[in-house]
Formats: structure tokens, C-alpha cells, sequence
């Protein structure tokens, strides 16, 4: 579900129900959220513990009870502390089928709501579309398409969006900065990558980038740099058979005891026992 601190270009579920569900515990190889956008739809409800939640240039803190809608293109990530979430990704175009509503228009410049309040009632729906989606009883698709259409209505009726203005046109022009460094990321952190070639990536000199990228992130460049390596190192020891040296040497590390501080330090645990406990 947490594609890799990039755009996505996976489909979602099938052509006719284009709608993923995850349920994300400790256990889970993606269990903290990387950096990424996509072109879908994304919503997040918090189960328990809680979810550091990032949005472009924002920061939420959700808790139990709470729902967030993460609108396309918008680079999130997440930090979990003792947290249950559960996530659905969706192609809400292909669900629309057409009716597509001002939000969703190419060039639009709006900003939807990111979270609605307890008790409203598009967090009651997003809570049972969620609740329909993980049962998976007689006829489910047919109401979950019912309840997403329904959520579209509520947020246009109650307008739970707002028109983008001049400071978010500048704030937009920091977020692909941020892209940019990511895509580089993504594309080179299985080999040797130097601040400077980052920062080049972005655009901006390394003095300036490590402060930018701090802002935008909470992290420095090189500690994102090597917390992405341990993410997709997480998820080769759960879902392939090679050895710690082998993911050692394919996700940038060229020295293994360095990749078992590293990775101790990312997830309190070393890759054999992650490895151990997360065995699928």
C-alpha cells in the first residue's frame, strides 16, 4: 500500500472495483509511511496508538477515532507510535465514472479538507466504508461505491474544501522541490548518494537544501537517505528469501555491520530478528 517515497503508477484493486484495503500493525514491512504521492485517493482511520500524519507542508496528529483524506499528488508519510491504522487507496475517477466534481477537474485549485471532525458526517461514512471494505459481505463493492459517491456529495455540500491562493501556489513550488529530491532518492538509493547530488536534484545548493529538506520532512537529507534504505530492506527480509548480505548490498549499504547499526537503530531490532517476526 505505501508505495516507495515516489509517485505510484500501480492500479488500484481491478478495473471494475479499483480499491485497495490495508490493515497496518507493527508487524506490517511498511508499517512507517515513507514519502510518497500518488494519483489516487487516499484515506487513513487510526484504530489506536497514534499517527503522525504529513501532508505537503502540514502535520496532523491523528488518534483513535480519527479519519484523513490525503488528496492526489499530495506528498504524505507517516510516523507511527504503538499505532493500528488501517488504510484505502481508490481511483475515485474510475468511480465517478464521469461525474467528475469541481475538486477533482485537471487544473483545479482547491484543497479538500484533510480531516473531518468526530461525529460528522463524512467521518461517519468514510468509518463505514471502511467497516464494509474490511468484511467483505454479500454485495460489499456495490456499497462501498455507494458510501465513496456519498462522501463526494457531503464534501461538496458541506464544502469542505478550500480555493488555493497565492501562498499555497508558493508552498506547492517547495512541494515539487521536495518531489524532486525524493524521485532522485527512490531512483539511486541502492548505490553510493552524496548530499550534494540531492540537493542538485532539487535544485538548490546543499547549505540551503539541508535546511529546506528538514523543514519540509523533520529529517536530514542523508537520515531520510538511509531510513528509506532500511524501509525497503524491511520489506525484502519479510517477502524474499536472500540473505541480510544480499539486502544489505541491494539496498546501499556496502558494509554489513554498518547495515545491522543502521537498521537497529531505524527498528529497535536487527534484520534477522525482524526477519524472524515478520515472516509471511
Amino acid at each position: 500500500m505505501f508505495p516507495p517515497a515516489v509517485q505510484e503508477q500501480k492500479h488500484r484493486g481491478t478495473f471494475a472495483f479499483p480499491l485497495e484495503f490495508h490493515h497496518v500493525d507493527k508487524t506490517h514491512p511498511r508499517y512507517h509511511m515513507p514519502l510518497h504521492w500518488h494519483m489516487d485517493y487516499e484515506l487513513i482511520r487510526v484504530l489506536s496508538g497514534q499517527l503522525t500524519l504529513s501532508l505537503n507542508t502540514r502535520s496532523l496528529v491523528l488518534t483513535p477515532g480519527d479519519v484523513a483524506l490525503v488528496q492526489e499528488g499530495v506528498v504524505h508519510g507517516g510516523v507511527p507510535k504503538d499505532c493500528v491504522y488501517q488504510c484505502i487507496d481508490m481511483d475515485l475517477n474510475e468511480f465517478l465514472r464521469g461525474n467528475v466534481p469541481d475538486f477533482a477537474r485537471e487544473g483545479a485549485t482547491v484543497i479538500l479538507d484533510a480531516t473531518f471532525p468526530q461525529g460528522s458526517a463524512e467521518a461517519d461514512t468514510i468509518d463505514r466504508l471502511f467497516d464494509t471494505v474490511q468484511t467483505e459481505g454479500t454485495g460489499y463493492a456495490f456499497l462501498a461505491q455507494g458510501l465513496i459517491l456519498q462522501l463526494v456529495g457531503l464534501i461538496l455540500q458541506n464544502h469542505r474544501y478550500t480555493s488555493s491562493g497565492e501562498r499555497e501556489a508558493r508552498s506547492m513550488r517547495r512541494v515539487r522541490q521536495l518531489k524532486s529530491a525524493l524521485a532522485f532518492i527512490r531512483k539511486r538509493y541502492a548505490m553510493p548518494v552524496t548530499l550534494e547530488e540531492i540537493a542538485h536534484a532539487a535544485g538548490m545548493s546543499p547549505r540551503y537544501f539541508c535546511r529546506f529538506f528538514s523543514e519540509m520532512t523533520g529529517r536530514t537529507p542523508i537520515d531520510y537517505l538511509n531510513f528509506y534504505r532500511v524501509e525497503r530492506a524491511c520489506e525484502r527480509l519479510t517477502y524474499t528469501g536472500e540473505s541480510v548480505t544480499e539486502i544489505a548490498l541491494s539496498c546501499g549499504f556496502n558494509d554489513l555491520s554498518y547495515f545491522v547499526k543502521t537498521f537497529r537503530r531505524y527498528k529497535g531490532t536487527t534484520p534477522k530478528q525482524y526477519r524472524k517476526g515478520n515472516a509471511v
